[in-house]
């Protein structure tokens, strides 16, 4: 795509930093997603080829799936958007790489009886079964050793099926290090050779509610991104944070002083794609949030959804960006602008349902980049590599 520089003659791509960053992603910029879900996946793939210095803050909520089997068993955070992340951020390049991302990645059936699954998890756990077989020797104890802990902590009446492999050994991990999440991320992390840090906002048993405009009020997750549940009929109001499914009431919850040093260490802050409020909005709900992110001085971008997404009903571009600085505020920004300056948009190619209005955007203090980031085979979504390139640039 052509370079195109913005008011204050940004380079898009440049040419210069990209090259750098190639020939050397270990020295490559710390971009610091708030994001949670699948939408960065293929993102992040792109960036390791860049840098491998980013930071993805996800969100622990998810309350759907089996992850939520494990959090209803155990009370903790999700943990399934998380091994997702560091599956997408693995380095494929490195020996035995494969074999460990085939196994995280794996799921149990959801066919077979529950006899035949926790069989299945006991050959894991002694290193008969193929995806441990494959294993490199010096890792293969390390990985048996999850399995043979979650099978400690594991209740009689746990539900295997169609339950994520990583998922369990995460799980595992947590437990066996006092319910402190940063430790066995860091552990995972090395086994397997992540290229860079994931961590959630939060290391809390929290769920996400919402109110919608008919003043309906919503509690998980699950329920307002439109994959589990029917799609949201009218749109959201507000969101916030609880402690439980069968409660609505409000809970407050603050960002640890490590998540505070992370934040402020970021050289660039992005609020990307992704379902917007229980993805983006839900990252910094967080008290401390904000705050965090004012204190750091590097550049903070917004990258609106350039198609549909269901938590998005009667939202343009302008009204994404509103919400955006409310919460920011909320979670203790001084003010909107410190704590978000950019919009990156691709207006031509772009399908922004709910409309996007350049001028009234800038009157919310924030400076438009428009520039090409769909091709006619990514088209309705941003091609990936574009888009990295173009975060890489702003950094």
């Amino acid at each position: 795509m052509p370079p195109i520089r913005s008011m204050r003659e940004i380079e898009i791509p440049d040419p210069v930093k990209l090259s750098r960053y190639k020939q050397s992603p270990g020295h490559g910029p710390n971009i610091l997603f708030f994001s949670g879900g699948t939408a960065l996946r293929g993102v992040s793939r792109e960036l390791i080829g860049y840098t491998h210095n980013s930071t993805h803050i996800i969100t622990p909520f998810d309350s759907g799936g089996s992850s939520a089997v494990i959090r209803d068993a155990f009370d903790m955070p999700a943990v399934g958007d998380i091994r997702n992340r560091l599956m997408a951020l693995a380095d494929l390049s490195v020996p035995g790489n494969k074999e460990i991302f085939a196994l995280f990645t794996y799921r149990l059936s959801k066919k077979d009886s529950p006899q035949f699954l926790l069989d299945e998890l006991r050959r894991m756990t002694e290193g008969d079964h193929v995806l441990v077989s494959l294993l490199p020797e010096s890792k293969r104890s390390i990985i048996s050793g999850y399995f043979r802990q979650f099978l400690e902590f594991m209740p009689d009446d746990f539900d295997l099926r169609g339950a994520s492999v990583g998922n369990l050994m995460l799980t595992a991990g947590y437990l066996a290090n006092g319910r402190r999440m940063e430790r066995v991320l860091t552990a995972f992390s090395e086994l397997a050779c992540i290229r860079g840090v994931v961590r959630p906002v939060v290391n809390g048993d929290h769920h996400l509610a919402a109110e919608l405009a008919d003043g309906s009020v919503i509690v998980g997750q699950h329920l307002l991104t439109g994959k589990e549940a029917a799609p949201l009929t009218s749109k959201i109001d507000r969101v916030w944070l609880t402690e439980a499914l069968d409660s609505p009431e409000p809970v407050e919850v603050a960002i640890s002083d490590q998540m505070k040093e992370s934040i402020t260490h970021a050289d660039l802050i992005c609020y990307p794609v992704g379902s917007f409020y229980s993805s983006v909005v839900a990252n910094i709900l967080p008290y401390g949030v904000g705050e965090a992110v004012s204190s750091n001085k590097c550049p903070k971008v917004f990258v609106p959804n350039p198609a549909h997404d269901p938590e998005l009903i009667d939202h343009s571009v302008e009204d994404q960006v509103v919400r955006l600085q409310e919460y920011l505020i909320a979670s203790g920004a001084p003010d909107a602008t410190s704590a978000l300056e950019y919009v990156l948009v691709d207006s031509k190619n772009g399908e922004y349902l709910g409309g996007f209005d350049k001028s009234a955007v800038e009157k919310l203090g924030v400076e438009v980049i428009d520039c090409p980031l769909t091709t006619e085979s990514s088209s309705p979504y941003f091609d990936e590599d574009r888009l990295v390139q173009a975060l890489l640039s702003l950094a």
